[in-house]
C-alpha cells in the first residue's frame, strides 16, 4: 500500500490485517512532512535510534518501550509517547500488539 495518494478512508484494521508479521510496518498516509505507520509488535525490537522524534501511539494490546538508562514506559490502547530524537530504545511487546507510528518519511525502522 502506497500512502502518497489517498483518495478515500483509510481501514487501520484493514492494514494491520494486512499486516505479514511482527515489526513489518505499512504506511497509511503521508501529512505535510510526516508519515503515519501502522507495525504489530511482539517480542523485542534490536535497540536503536534515531536522529529525529518518534511517536507511537499504542491502537491495541500493550508494549513497552525501553529507553537506555530510564524506566520503561508502558503503552495501552489510546496512549502515545514520544522518544525523543538521539535517545536508544526499543518497542517490547509480550504479547502482540499494534502501534502506529508518526514520523518523518526517511526515518529508517532500525535507527541510524
Amino acid at each position: 500500500m502506497t500512502a502518497a495518494r489517498i483518495t478515500g478512508p483509510v481501514s487501520i484494521h484493514g492494514a494491520i490485517a494486512g499486516l505479514p508479521g511482527p515489526f513489518q510496518q505499512r504506511e497509511l498516509a503521508v501529512v505535510n512532512d510526516t508519515v503515519v505507520r501502522v507495525a504489530q509488535l511482539a517480542g523485542e525490537f534490536p535497540w536503536h535510534h534515531h536522529d529525529e522524534d518518534e511517536l507511537f501511539l499504542c491502537w491495541d494490546g500493550t508494549f513497552r518501550i525501553e529507553l537506555d538508562g530510564q524506566d520503561p514506559v508502558t503503552l495501552h490502547p489510546g496512549e502515545l509517547f514520544v522518544v525523543p530524537k538521539g535517545v536508544r530504545h526499543r518497542p517490547v511487546a509480550d504479547e502482540p500488539a499494534h502501534t502506529l507510528l508518526i514520523e518523518r518519511p526517511e526515518t529508517a525502522q532500525y535507527g541510524n
